[in-house]
């Protein structure tokens, strides 16, 4: 039911805006006119766009889990994305888009959102939809695994049973794992490096499988179900390989050229919030309108990362101190620049650096030249997440958002070894829909 609505979200917009459209040009318009040879069409593209982004942005067709919130989230989007059209029709002095298709649009759209809305709640229920799991593994293992699937995992999974490897090996011809995985009606088995090397584990593991029941190790379920890979479970030398089979020539061409096409396409936006920017920062943010912090970029290189400065060096009343890690509510930043990195505009400059090839749209993000040398001696392979151009924005961000002491960036490293893993062009297309809907959601943000 979710997959289907998830089509029917993306498809609502593009039959009632056409048929709206070619309404208007058919019967509405005196004279009627050729709704597919005109100008018209372009502008009705565009408006389905916007109309597909603000209802994801708003977490439609999934996140709501009520009848009342489906109906407000499809309101606030719908009317929002009329309004942004109407607005830039405004500016540009051509209304090409007729109040006809832009408001009736709208209109027919939020009942049609809110069934959809519907049908992705129905079918089975929330605890249904659940994979049941039992892990074979550490309690230590056991408990991160817990915090996890707390947090934000790609498919829901609850961990129903949990067996230390040893426990799952039974006495004459008891067999541990087959009875609680049935006694659980379980879906899904979890065995770590230890409950791999144990021959009775394996051979109980494979009698479930063959029964349908799913066996995974730790890496392979944290890669399916949470997005991220366990440091602790890595081999250097495989990860390695991945990402060599992934650093095609012709995916980094493409990659480049996309990059440079959003680069030159967000100058625009750029240059006309510079004098908004400044004029604000007379007000609420004295200081220079910039700011400029040397990052680590792909091969270790370093470069100057360019943004709109939000915060003071240090709070009011502390000493000077070197840069610090940036929390979520951090004394530094000023009123304005609350503003700016709620509404994300502080990253914008670094159109720039994507421009000039420093960044790119996806990868990870670049920390500063002194972090990295901190964690490089303490996070396992920190270094390989160099092998790729950092990214103004990443799967890392989207995931876990803000890292804060050195267990968040060992988290955020678990999410970019991920990416590195998975990386390519349909990857870095999911990345940026993530980071529209924690925009339009003002979810948390990185540094």
């Amino acid at each position: 039911m979710r997959r289907s609505a998830r089509y029917l979200s993306l498809l609502a917009p593009v039959a009632v805006v056409l048929a709206m459209s070619k309404v208007h040009a058919a019967w509405v318009a005196d004279p009627p006119y050729d709704f597919t040879d005109s100008s018209r069409f372009a502008w009705a593209i565009g408006y389905l766009v916007v109309l597909v982004i603000a209802a994801y942005g708003a977490g439609l067709p999934e996140l709501p889990r009520s009848l009342r919130q489906g109906a407000a989230a499809a309101v606030g989007a719908l009317v929002g994305a009329a309004l942004a059209v109407s607005a830039v029709q405004l500016l540009v002095g051509d209304a090409l888009l007729p109040r006809f298709v832009v408001l009736g649009s709208a209109l027919i759209l939020v009942p049609v959102h809110v069934g959809i809305n519907s049908l992705a709640r129905s079918g089975r229920s929330r605890d249904e939809d659940r994979d049941r799991v039992v892990l074979v593994a550490s309690d230590d293992e056991r408990d991160r695994l817990l915090v996890d699937l707390d947090l934000a995992p790609e498919q829901p999974a609850g961990l129903v049973a949990h067996l230390v490897p040893r426990a799952a090996v039974g006495q004459g011809d008891a067999r541990p794992l087959v009875e609680i995985v049935l006694a659980e009606r379980a879906s899904v088995i979890v065995l770590d490096r230890s409950a791999q090397a144990d021959p009775e584990v394996v051979v109980q593991a494979a009698g479930l499988h063959e029964a349908g029941i799913r066996v995974r190790t730790l890496v392979q379920f944290y890669e399916e179900w949470l997005g991220k890979l366990p440091v602790a479970e890595l081999e250097r030398a495989s990860l390695f390989f991945d990402i060599g089979e992934i650093h095609r020539a012709r995916y980094a061409r493409i990659k480049r050229l996309i990059d440079l096409g959003i680069g030159l396409v967000g100058l625009i936006p750029f240059a006309l919030s510079v004098p908004l920017v400044a004029l604000a920062d007379l007000v609420a943010n004295r200081g220079p309108l910039f700011y400029r912090q040397p990052r680590v970029g792909r091969d270790g290189e370093v470069f100057q990362i360019l943004k709109y400065r939000s915060m003071l060096p240090t709070a009011p009343g502390e000493p000077a101190q070197p840069s610090n890690w940036t929390a979520v509510d951090d004394p530094r930043v000023t009123s304005f620049g609350r503003v700016l990195r709620a509404s994300h505009l502080d990253e914008l400059p670094q159109v720039l650096n994507i421009v000039k090839g420093e960044l790119s749209v996806v990868g990870p993000r670049p920390e500063q030249p002194r972090y990295v040398a901190e964690l490089s001696a303490t996070l396992p392979f920190y270094g390989m997440r160099h092998l790729v151009r950092p990214g103004l924005t990443g799967w890392a961000q989207v995931k876990y958002g803000y890292a804060g002491d050195e267990d968040d960036a060992l988290e955020k490293l678990q999410y970019e070894f991920f990416y590195l893993r998975h990386q390519g062009l349909r990857f870095d297309l999911r990345v940026m829909g993530r980071t529209v809907r924690s925009v339009l959601g003002s979810e948390g943000r990185g540094r």
